[in-house]
């Protein structure tokens, strides 16, 4: 059956629509297959001639090859290409582009054909067209595009900041929020009653089936719900929840203490502007409604202020309760509630769920999400645990594994297990010298392969360390590099 191309786990920025790309006359990009090119949405364009990308593919990127890949051995068009495709698909990829000339005249038909099965926008590039141009082009985009975004957030905040000074703060915020996002913002209270709304609900007209503006006020209630105190509720409330009704995106966030007062949000779209003025609003409205906050929340806020006010994060943390953290990036892997990590201070986006959490708390794995977690560090270093964070949370995508820690949590590999082991110690290093490749390997010692494979499989158990880690791998050869 064909496959779906998955939403691109990439980074909260804004993406190119792949109609932007094509209407650059001096490329002569023409779409051949896939859904309309107003849909697809770009955040990387790369040259590759693997026949097999996805290892290396995070999502969102426009493939560009030039049939090289495409040899005597491949036999079966039709079989390869959906193949082909089909993984590009399944790892996220937005676009494949094929150049013309020099390998090949005309795009293959079966490759045409398999973009069709599996809705992948097919471009044909000209061959005037070099692939850098293509490159440059959609990198050029990008920047214009992330200018705009950040202009837009930034004339947001402002407004937001001014609706906040005036005497009716509340409803002002709440219609500044409606009218940045072009939804529909109600602010409810703790017993559940509709205290202020302001903008209209987004139009669902297209979609199927047809849903009422009061069906999807009616889905945001539900969706509030879910974040407000129950007192026969199970686990701890959530701050916040999502969900979709007709094509239209549903917020709910609570707003501080544990009274109920919660801001639920519908809009037509949620791009990672919209996430970060609704997290604006989010603040405002909860300092807004301080006087309602719990001796906990208040503290939390008290600390935001300080922040606000331009202290450090050292002073700010006092008042949280604890000398370290930890910081924790979360990605789901399909349509999943956010994680229980177990703290309130929590940030959370379609694409990314940002946690600080106590250094002595521990964090494990969550059923269908992806996790990287920092060392610990103080207050001060909390900027540097945040990219600890994601660059684990990049390697635990790379390794398609549930949790990565950051290396300083983890022993450096020691080659102690292999002391005994001079056969495996030989055909570690020869493999790590030779990239890691096992023909290359099994031809140098003169072994077949699957000796090869099975030896560098007892290695990484012996030595307890994952070996298709780069840094895992530059430890080993230094250490085997000094020995005899």
């Amino acid at each position: 059956m064909p496959t779906e191309p998955l939403a691109p786990p990439v980074p909260p920025v804004p993406p190119v629509p792949l109609s932007a790309l094509l209407a650059r006359d001096d490329l002569g990009l023409r779409q051949l297959a896939g859904p309309p090119a107003e849909t697809v949405r770009l955040y990387a364009a790369h040259p590759t001639e693997m026949a097999d990308p996805y290892p290396y593919l995070l999502g969102g990127e426009l493939l560009l090859t030039a049939g090289l890949h495409l040899t005597e051995r491949v036999g079966d068009l039709d079989a390869y290409f959906g193949r082909y495709v089909s993984r590009i698909a399944e790892a996220g990829g937005a676009a494949i582009g094929f150049g013309l000339a020099p390998v090949h005249d005309a795009v293959p038909e079966a490759l045409v054909a398999a973009c069709e099965r599996h809705r992948m926008p097919l471009l044909e590039v000209a061959p005037d067209t070099t692939f850098s141009a293509v490159v440059r082009a959609l990198w050029g985009l990008t920047a214009a595009v992330r200018h705009l975004e950040l202009r837009r957030v930034t004339e947001a905040q402002q407004g937001l900041a001014t609706a906040a000074a005036r005497p009716d703060p509340v409803p002002a915020v709440l219609r500044q929020l409606a009218q940045r996002t072009g939804g529909f913002a109600v602010l409810v209270g703790p017993d559940g009653t509709e205290l202020h709304r302001a903008g209209t609900v987004p139009s669902t007209a297209g979609s199927a089936p047809a849903t009422s503006p009061d069906a999807v006020e009616s889905a945001l209630g539900d969706l509030v719900r879910v974040v407000r105190p129950a007192t026969t509720r199970l686990f701890p409330t959530p701050s916040s929840a999502s969900d979709e009704a007709a094509g239209v995106q549903l917020s709910a966030y609570a707003l501080g203490g544990a009274d109920g007062r919660a801001l639920g949000l519908a809009t037509p779209g949620r791009t990672p502007g919209d996430h970060t003025i609704t997290g604006v609003a989010v603040v405002l409205l909860s300092l807004l409604q301080g006087e309602h906050q719990s001796t906990g929340d208040a503290r939390r806020s008290a600390a935001l202020v300080r922040l606000l006010l331009g202290e450090g994060p050292e002073e700010a943390a006092e008042l949280l309760g604890t000398d370290a953290w930890r910081v924790v990036h979360a990605q789901p892997q399909g349509a999943r509630p956010a994680p229980a990590l177990g703290t309130p201070l929590i940030d959370i986006t379609d694409t990314l769920v940002r946690a600080l959490v106590p250094a002595g708390q521990d964090v494990t794995a969550h059923d269908g999400w992806t996790l990287g977690v920092s060392a610990p560090a103080a207050p001060d270093q909390l900027r540097t645990a945040d990219t600890q964070a994601a660059h684990a949370l990049t390697r635990a995508r790379t390794l398609r594994t549930p949790l990565v820690r950051h290396r300083a949590d983890t022993p450096a590999p020691t080659l102690t297990a292999l002391a005994d082991r001079p056969e495996l110690r030989h055909t570690l290093r020869t493999w790590l010298s030779l990239h890691g490749s096992w023909d290359r390997t099994a031809n140098a010692l003169g072994i077949h392969r699957n000796t090869v494979r099975q030896r560098i499989a007892k290695c990484a158990t012996l030595v307890a360390a994952d070996l298709d880690d780069p840094d895992v791998r530059m430890e080993l050869w230094f250490a085997l590099r000094d020995l005899p």
